[in-house]
Formats: C-alpha cells, structure tokens, sequence
C-alpha cells in the first residue's frame, strides 16, 4: 500500500510538472506570435505613412516593449487565478474533510476501484493513505493536484515577456536594418519565416496538425500586414 502510494504521488507530481512546463512554452509560443504581429503592424502602419527611418524604428521599438510587457502582465495574471482556483479546491477539500470524512474516504476508494483495484484492496488503500496523510491524498484523488505544489505566474509571466520581446525582434531588425529598396520584402519574408516557426510550436505542443497551424499563421500574418500598410497609407 505504501508502494501505490508512492506510485501515485509520483505520477501526479510528474503530471502537474509536464502541465507547468508546458504552460510555460504555450505561453511563449503566444508571446513571441504576438510580438510578431503587432511590431510588423505598427512598422507597416507607420512606414506607410513616413520615410523617416528613426521614427519607423522607434514606433516599432515602443510597441515591442509595450507588447512584451502586456503579454506578461496577462499571462501573470491569467496564471494567479488558476492557481488562486487551485488553492481554493484545496481549501473545500480541507472542510469536507472535517465535516464530511467517509465521502472523502469513499472517493479515494472509488478512485482506486475505478482503475481495477478489487473492492477490498481499494478500501485498505484508501484506509492506509487517508491516515498518512488525507488532505494530501483527497486532493491528489480529487483535484489532480499535488498539495503545495502550484502553478507559478511568474514562469509564465517571464517566458511570455522574453518571447514576446524575440518574436517583435525579427520584423524589427528586418525593417531597422536593410536598405530602403528591400526593407519591405525583407521584413515581409522576416514575419512569414516567424509566424511559421510559431504555428509549427504550436502545432506540436498542443497535439495539433501541423499544416493547419502554420497556414493558419501564415494567413493571419499576411492579413496583418495588408491591413496595417493600408491604414498607414489611407491616414
């Protein structure tokens, strides 16, 4: 019983590490596609409306720093409140256990019974776990978390930041850096290479197709660029 107890910890500890690592990538796939999009939009808008190159570049250097900042200011706050969520399933799991202690018992044993354990051998499980340690347990069987181990806004916060800030880089450079006669194609082709690393990201970690993503983002940059060139040009 100690075993399966060890077995369980063990799979819900490395569950709630891969979601936190994975959260932490999503978030910077989403910042860096992010910071592609809206640092092209406002270089087109203004490179439309101006050929001063310094003022193209500091408009595109503004918004990247404002979107990185934003992205991260979301995501931390996005980040809290399901870890705000889960400390409150801890604390009705905690009550529950004082004023209703054979459900919580029950629950752990159906948990158990559920995965092919006899009835028995479940009941003893439960009985040897919920006396080690039964909020632990509860909410492990439950919540699916590990008591004490929460997700962190801050690696969210800092991933969506960093990346935000590297993906806003690429159109910045690729308009910042090239001489007049080829800055627009370079940084037509700079967003098109980017948007289709991060659609590929994507894709991959959230178990999506592949080609899907990436014309998805191809598209949707495409569009952002037209819009944008269009509106710096009307104004």
């Amino acid at each position: 019983m100690a075993a399966n107890q060890q077995v369980q910890t063990k799979k819900v500890k490395q569950h709630q590490t891969m979601d936190e690592e994975l959260n932490t990538l999503r978030a910077g796939v989403l910042g860096s596609n992010d910071g592609i999009l809206t640092v092209v939009g406002v270089l087109f808008s203004v490179a439309a409306a101006t050929t001063d190159q310094f003022t193209i570049f500091i408009a595109g250097l503004a918004d990247l720093l404002a979107c990185a900042f934003s992205m991260a200011s979301g995501e931390y706050a996005s980040v809290s409140t399901q870890k705000d969520t889960e400390q409150a399933a801890v604390a009705k799991e905690q009550r529950l256990l004082k004023t209703n202690y054979a459900d919580q018992q029950a629950a752990v044993q159906q948990f158990y019974e559920e995965r092919g354990v006899t009835a028995e051998t479940a009941l003893a499980i439960a009985n040897d776990l919920m006396a080690k340690d039964a909020l632990a347990t509860v909410v492990n069987v439950k919540e699916d978390i590990q008591l004490g181990h929460y997700m962190n806004p801050w690696n969210a916060a800092f991933s969506s930041l960093f990346a935000a800030a590297l993906g806003g880089t690429f159109p910045l450079v690729a308009m910042s850096l090239f001489p007049a006669a080829t800055q627009w194609p370079a940084t037509i082709v700079a967003v098109l290479l980017s948007v289709t690393l991060t659609g590929y990201l994507s894709a991959k970690l959230g178990h999506g197709l592949v080609k899907t993503a990436i014309i998805r983002n191809v598209i949707v940059g495409i569009i952002t660029m037209f819009i944008h060139y269009y509106v710096g040009q009307f104004f």
